[in-house]
């Protein structure tokens, strides 16, 4: 909603000359670091008085230790915002003593600025290994690459292995996306999960039709993306062994939707969370991001801060037994 012009004018008189820092929730050159930058070379333009943009790397657990320093430390006064991965949110679901109690965080109080994309995540393979269809994660173990517990990656992975019994073994402590690819592409590891269509499109392109050594093999989403429905590739929950299991997996794969989260902290002034979630929804659809995000492979459909706060209420009003199923399997 346009703010009115008085309102305008004061957030452009309080960003002009200030700088927005954006806190990337990941190690850089992965996916989510890309992302990150590429919406802080043009959200500058859409926000009035036109602040300048610097990007910042804080990895760890899957975006909880950029989340919980945002939460706690960052100033409140619009200044600073950051890209997580949908642990920052679900981990506070699952474990609401993160930090040993320490300092713990509420994930719905966050000041929430949109989703860059509703990813389709993937799992893709060397063409060389045992597995050339999905199902043959069932008959041959294949070693997949995870940076840890916590990132959408692990969690995926060891989804897959617990609740559909594929034979993966699990070869994990890469600081991130970027460096588990280079495993991939050395043979220490034949494959990873929990990548995103886009990520997957620019660091191991041809990955569609196993043109370049790697080749995308299932989906782990509750509906097809076009582009993988057109290749023919299978949907993982269509491989549920029972209801139950299904049900799990459709909990699971709901709260990697949002894996392009952008946030600020809590108390953020109205006027300049209103500017900021315009100006990311008007950057994103500008022609000049969207032909940007085509030469980086890349999709960008966004959904608002406010359709975002509405998946992270309606995941916390999940029934406490289906959550813990869920925290379970991803262990």
């Amino acid at each position: 909603m346009p703010q009115p012009a008085a309102a305008q004018d004061e957030v452009a008189a309080f960003y002009k000359g200030r700088t927005i820092t954006l806190v990337v929730g990941a190690s850089s050159g992965g996916g989510l670091d890309l992302f990150g930058r590429l919406v802080a070379r043009h959200i500058g333009q859409h926000i009035p008085g036109n602040p300048g943009i610097v990007v910042t790397n804080q990895p760890g657990a899957g975006s909880v230790v950029a989340a919980v320093n945002l939460y706690t430390l960052a100033p409140k006064d619009g200044t600073q915002m950051a890209i997580v991965l949908p642990g920052a949110f679900t981990q506070q679901l699952f474990n609401p003593t993160i930090g040993g109690g320490r300092q713990t965080f509420d994930p719905a109080k966050f000041t929430f600025i949109g989703n860059g994309n509703a990813e389709s995540p993937i799992c893709v393979m060397r063409t060389d290994s045992p597995v050339k269809t999905f199902a043959d994660v069932f008959n041959h173990e294949i070693a997949m690459g995870t940076p840890g517990g916590g990132s959408t990656v692990h969690e995926h992975t060891v989804v897959t292995r617990q609740v559909l019994g594929a034979k993966f073994k699990v070869v994990t402590g890469y600081p991130g996306t970027r460096e588990i690819v280079l495993a991939a592409q050395r043979g220490e590891v034949q494959g990873i999960c929990g990548f995103s269509l886009a990520t997957t499109k620019l660091l191991l392109p041809g990955s569609l039709d196993g043109s370049q050594g790697f080749k995308i093999v299932v989906q782990n989403g509750i509906a097809s993306h076009p582009e993988l429905k057109q290749a023919g590739v299978p949907l993982a929950i269509g491989f549920a062994k029972s209801d139950d299991d299904r049900r799990l997996l459709e909990l699971f794969y709901t709260l990697g939707k949002f894996s392009r989260a952008f946030i600020m902290p809590p108390g953020v002034p109205q006027d300049r969370a209103s500017a900021i979630r315009a100006a990311f929804i008007a950057a994103i659809r500008s022609a000049p991001f969207q032909a940007e995000a085509d030469k980086m492979h890349a999709e960008a459909e966004p959904q608002t801060g406010a359709e975002l706060e509405a998946m992270i209420a309606k995941i916390y009003a999940t029934p406490r037994n289906l959550i813990d199923r869920v925290h379970a399997a991803m262990k």
